[in-house]
């Protein structure tokens, strides 16, 4: 049979897509277990989830050298001896963290969990947080830095989420050359022990496994008493900041500008996060964007522009960003006035309206392929606080906004006078 490229395939409307729920269970001290069985192949991923994130910091720095000494040595394990066991099963050792919290994370074949647990129980109970170890660490953080401080659109990122919230806000402050000369080990040491070590915190398994490897976690991981802490919402110092001011980061030897336009918003719980998300599709939220298309495709600017909802536990911000060549910034920022405009002013047509909604259910069911991304949206579910059936009435909420909605958003959220305005380069 020959394919006729001329005629398009079938395709059908995606109505409701059913996602496995996570089932829970308590190790004998009480730690919560999420387990999300799925797929075929005999792998799994595990991750240790503790609330020690750099909003629990009493200096900055303190979580992000934590996260990078938990697999520099124990009393027992050098972090040579750390990483040739992970390796001698196949596993891979993740660590990282960010504002709210600090994830250990093990990929592997799920007969193998046994042996990798006891060393993992090692890491969060027994870590000694070498001297030296730390100097080489603090030497490759600060190396890194110096590299992304060169680099405009990384300053811009910075300069604008300190604009919004503060830089002394947990979700605007970062790292600097300064701060991280300025840690110590006494201060990772304090870190860990007030919020890693003896602490409680979340366990997520996905992939293929059974009540075997469910009796090993409670084995080597639930018969050490821990401590459950109690912690209070973030303190918004950021509402003193009331005027949006236009930044300019003047680099005279750049050839383009990193540009940033945007505003503290909303996270996933908002009544009018699904509005939103399909209103800033429209407008800059994919390739078929109004922004792309005007910015991208028709003046030649950039290679790419884009607007997104950056949802975090306590709020998000709304963020637009660009890089082009310093004689189109300011055209560029015209032009983005330009768009906004334009959704605020004439209603969005039904066509386009459906092309972004289609776009947003493709993405989000094509991002259910595999176990891991499957509880990724589990994880968002229970670490945010959001209604189990969230992501079950998820393409139901976007085929259901309409151009009236798009207006309403846009008028709402989008004024310009409220956005925050960062350049790094030139105009």
């Amino acid at each position: 049979m020959i394919l006729d490229r001329t005629i398009a395939p079938p395709s059908q409307t995606i109505e409701q897509v059913s996602i496995p729920k996570a089932e829970k269970t308590l190790l004998d001290n009480q730690i919560p277990v999420f387990m999300i069985k799925a797929g075929e192949q005999p792998v799994m991923r595990l991750e240790l989830i503790f609330d020690a994130g750099s909003r629990f910091e009493n200096k900055t720095g303190e979580s992000f050298f934590a996260a990078k000494m938990l697999s520099e040595g124990t009393s027992k394990h050098t972090a040579t001896g750390i990483s040739e066991h992970f390796d001698s099963f196949g596993a891979f050792l993740e660590i990282s963290q960010a504002v709210e919290r600090l994830t250990i994370t093990v990929h592997g074949l799920t007969r193998h969990l046994p042996e990798l647990l006891p060393l993992l129980l090692e890491m969060i109970t027994d870590s000694v947080i070498p001297e030296s170890e730390l100097q080489v660490q603090k030497n490759i953080t600060s190396q890194n830095l110096k590299i992304n401080l060169e680099k405009s659109s990384y300053v811009a990122g910075q300069v604008f989420r300190e604009q919004i919230y503060g830089v002394n806000h947990p979700y605007g402050k970062s790292l600097t050359l300064a701060l991280i000369d300025d840690i110590t080990r006494n201060d990772v040491t304090d870190f860990y022990e007030k919020h890693i070590k003896g602490k409680g915190f979340k366990i997520f398994i996905s992939g293929k496994f059974g009540n075997e490897e469910v009796q090993a976690l409670n084995r080597y991981l639930g018969r050490t008493p821990v401590e459950f802490q109690q912690h209070q919402h973030l303190i918004d110092t950021s509402a003193n900041i009331t005027h949006p001011e236009s930044i300019l980061v003047e680099r005279t030897e750049n050839l383009q500008s990193s540009i940033r336009l945007g505003k503290k918003l909303f996270g996933r719980t908002h009544p009018d996060y699904f509005k939103f998300m399909v209103t800033n599709t429209v407008f800059g939220g994919y390739f078929g964007s109004r922004l792309m298309k005007n910015i991208r495709e028709e003046k030649g600017f950039t290679y790419g522009i884009s607007s997104g909802l950056v949802p975090q536990k306590e709020g998000g911000y709304l963020v637009m960003g660009t890089d082009v060549k310093k004689e189109f910034t300011q055209q560029t920022l015209d032009e983005i006035l330009k768009e906004i405009n334009l959704l605020q002013t004439v209603p969005v047509e039904e066509e386009e309206l459906e092309t972004a909604k289609n776009y947003m259910i493709g993405s989000f069911v094509g991002s259910l392929n595999t176990p891991f991304e499957i509880a990724d949206r589990q994880k968002i579910i229970i670490l945010d606080d959001l209604p189990a059936d969230f992501y079950d009435n998820y393409i139901q909420k976007v085929r259901a906004v309409t151009p009236m909605d798009v207006l309403e958003m846009a008028n709402t959220y989008f004024k310009p006078e409220n956005l925050f305005e960062v350049v790094v380069g030139g105009k």
